[in-house]
């Protein structure tokens, strides 16, 4: 019985280290989410930014003569 115990014992201190190992990762990979998401939408706006540019140059050339 106590045999019993001990091993009950050690398999749920495992299961709460293993609990506890994949909060931090869950919370490492939300901040890394986080980042990932912030930085999609600094280039989205970098491209739009570069788009209108891009078509206010575009507006300005002259048109081609046939």
């Amino acid at each position: 019985m106590v045999n019993e115990l001990t091993a009950l014992e050690s398999k749920i201190a495992d299961v709460a280290s293993l609990c506890r190992t994949l909060r931090a990762e869950n919370a490492q990979l939300k901040q890394q989410l986080a980042t990932a998401e912030s930085d999609r939408a600094n280039l989205a706006q970098r491209m739009a930014s570069a788009r209108g540019r891009l078509e206010q140059l575009a507006g300005q050339l002259p048109e081609a003569s046939a």
